[in-house]
């Protein structure tokens, strides 16, 4: 009976661990397939309490119940080995670089290059955020910047900054938006700067693309970014491998929740695009650029 107690109580343990929100959020940041080893893990265990609390209450028989109480040492370690084999590796870096990326609306960044920012962190870049409007047009004004700061926080960012220029048209404020831009640009003195492409059919991408080459106007270094509105003059040549990174940029996308629903915010269309960007990069995950210019040394280890 005693080994049936110990089971039951493991399964207990692990369970409430995993389906604890806190957990969750800690864990899914930095180990692949997150969620669908959660859900694993949920299930394996669920039937494993329910088994170990047969064996304790009932007691059938021993050597029956004891081959129940060993599986559940077993599961623990083998997920305990699972887990650590799809944690993301983190290199080092032989330099540091301060990176910027710049986007009209609150789930832009995430969309467009949420991958590439969160490796940048893991491999020891400093990676800041700017945001042009509160996007009230397109969602919740309430809720879109505090999902913004928290996807920004989820990927690793040391600081994010959402403007309130006016949603769908940003155009009009170009100069206000330059002027932001250029501050953005002297507090940080990022070494690459990330923005929306030219070849983008949304007003606000384009507005805020020619607003970031008027105030990087001196940068030596911007990579433009695809976002799901890209035309199909969008000619990336510049691709960053992502593998490892797919699963974390769907948690991010995800975090957006008053976007869910619409068709570019699903894992299928995130996952198919960074699986298309992949076979153009001859890897299997990528995100794609369109260079303005790109100096060697300022782009180092990214």
């Amino acid at each position: 009976m005693l080994p049936s107690v110990v089971g039951a109580l493991l399964s207990t343990v692990v369970l409430v661990y995993v389906l604890s929100d806190a957990a969750y959020t800690r864990h899914k940041r930095f180990i692949a397939g997150a969620r669908t080893l959660r859900r694993a893990i949920v299930v394996v265990y669920s039937v494993l309490l329910v088994l170990n609390l047969w064996c304790a209450t009932i007691m059938p028989v021993t050597l029956v119940c004891d081959a129940i109480a060993v599986a559940t040492l077993v599961a623990t370690g083998t997920f305990g080995f699972i887990i650590a084999e799809r944690r993301i590796p983190a290199t080092t870096v032989v330099e540091r670089r301060r990176v910027l990326a710049v986007g009209a609306h609150p789930d832009d960044l995430e969309l467009a290059c949420g991958a590439t920012l969160a490796k940048l962190v893991d491999t020891g870049h400093e990676v800041r955020g700017l945001v042009m409007s509160s996007g009230e047009v397109g969602g919740n004004v309430g809720l879109r910047p505090a999902e913004a700061q928290r996807g920004a926080s989820f990927l690793g960012l040391t600081g994010l900054r959402v403007h309130d220029f006016p949603d769908t048209k940003l155009e009009t404020v170009s100069n206000d938006m330059v002027r932001a831009i250029e501050a953005a640009i002297r507090e940080f003195e990022p070494d690459v700067i990330f923005t929306h492409s030219a070849h983008d059919q949304h007003q606000d991408h384009y507005a805020v693309h020619q607003a970031t080459l008027r105030a990087a106007r001196a940068h030596h270094s911007i990579l433009c970014f695809e976002s799901p509105s890209v035309t199909r003059d969008f000619d990336p040549s510049v691709f960053v491998d992502i593998d490892g990174y797919v699963d974390v940029k769907v948690e991010a996308v995800l975090s957006h929740r008053d976007q869910a629903g619409k068709p570019y915010m699903t894992p299928g269309r995130v996952r198919g695009m960074a699986a298309f960007r992949g076979a153009q990069a001859k890897n299997t995950n990528a995100e794609a650029f369109e260079p303005v210019r790109l100096l060697g040394s300022a782009i180092g280890d990214l």
